[in-house]
């Protein structure tokens, strides 16, 4: 199981859009093969920052997802109001395991 963690920092005046668009995607992410979690979450403090959390059994899942409609046109979408690019950390997970 491979979870990255996403740190994204979106301009002030974007984040309801934003959050349109990412909830779309998180839709569509959830309902892919391969998928464990794929949670939003958005900062208490300090507006506009957000981190995804997802999950995916395997590369080969990760790399299929990248290829969705519902995640390219996110990326496209979202690029422009991002305060600076989003920043990914990818681990292994241990516990829960599928």
């Amino acid at each position: 199981m491979i979870v990255t963690i996403v740190h994204v920092f979106v301009k002030p005046e974007y984040v309801s859009a934003f959050v349109d668009a990412t909830r779309e995607n998180h839709l569509q992410s959830v309902k892919e093969e391969g998928n464990f979690r794929f949670d939003v979450l958005a900062d208490v403090e300090t507006p506009g920052k957000f981190i995804l959390y997802e999950a995916y059994v395997s590369q080969e899942h990760i790399d299929a997802h990248r290829q969705t409609v519902h995640y390219l046109r996110w990326r496209d979408t979202v690029a422009p109001w991002m305060a600076k690019p989003r920043e990914s950390v990818r681990h292994n997970m241990l516990f829960p395991q599928p």
